[in-house]
């Protein structure tokens, strides 16, 4: 355990502590901005503490899963992966007093997270942060801001990379367990942390999944297909 975990008895504590001290202060290249749900957006703070405390206030064994990068839409905006205002509100039971907002990888998690059983059965089991905890975006010519990922640029990716290996570090030692971790991504961010690991050794094994994304931009027709997959690699640590 690092800092983090002393004195703390819960997941929640030690999840809401890990967010709060996220800050990178390295340079990036030009065009790309940081983004800082945890600093930028008091909501976010605010909304995901409710959250955690809801779901993880106890010290249960859990397994990690690794997205890409947090986006606006989703935990940019609730503090939370792959949970969109929408989901908060209407699965999680948690208000968000702000604009609504729909994304489609957080639709497909919580049809996956019913399937599986519910949300305090899911959670109980996992929690899902991403490889690189704080997001990106680019201006693009128009001036409109879009997401970006920490692997669509070499430089960009040579800039977090320090950032990256400490915050998988500190994820990992906020008791979670190291067995297996899941990673959502079959293309780029799978090849980045399998890379990642067989430096570091966090893990003994990474079982990869599709991105939500990807499936519902690509697949959404077979959707049920991929859930039925996630939950067949879950079983294989779930309690």
């Amino acid at each position: 355990m690092n800092k983090l975990a002393t004195n703390m008895s819960t997941f929640a504590d030690r999840i809401i502590a890990f967010n709060q001290q996220l800050e990178f202060t390295g340079s990036l290249p030009p065009g790309i901005r940081i983004m800082n749900p945890f600093k930028e957006n008091e909501l976010a703070l605010a909304v995901s503490t409710q959250f955690y405390r809801k779901y993880y206030n106890d010290d249960h064994p859990r397994h990690l899963i690794l997205g890409i990068n947090p986006g606006r839409f989703g935990s940019g905006m609730t503090g939370v992966s792959f949970t969109d205002p929408k989901r908060m509100v209407n699965q999680c039971q948690i208000p968000y007093p702000g604009p609504m907002a729909h994304e489609p990888s957080s639709e497909y998690i919580y049809e996956m997270i019913d399937s599986f059983g519910g949300i305090t059965k899911f959670y109980n089991q996992f929690y899902i942060h991403s490889v690189c905890p704080l997001g990106f975006t680019i201006s693009r010519g128009n001036g409109k801001e879009v997401n970006y990922n920490y692997y669509d640029m070499p430089e960009l990716q040579e800039a977090v990379y320090p950032f990256i290996v400490e915050n998988i570090k500190k994820q990992i030692d906020l008791g979670f367990e190291t067995d297996i971790c899941f990673c959502f991504g079959t293309g780029k961010n799978e090849a980045f942390l399998r890379k990642l690991n067989m430096k570091n050794e966090f893990f003994k094994k990474i079982i990869a999944l599709e991105h939500p994304r990807f499936i519902m931009q690509y697949k959404s027709k077979t959707k049920q297909d991929y859930i039925a997959k996630y939950l067949q690699e879950f079983s294989k640590v779930t309690l």
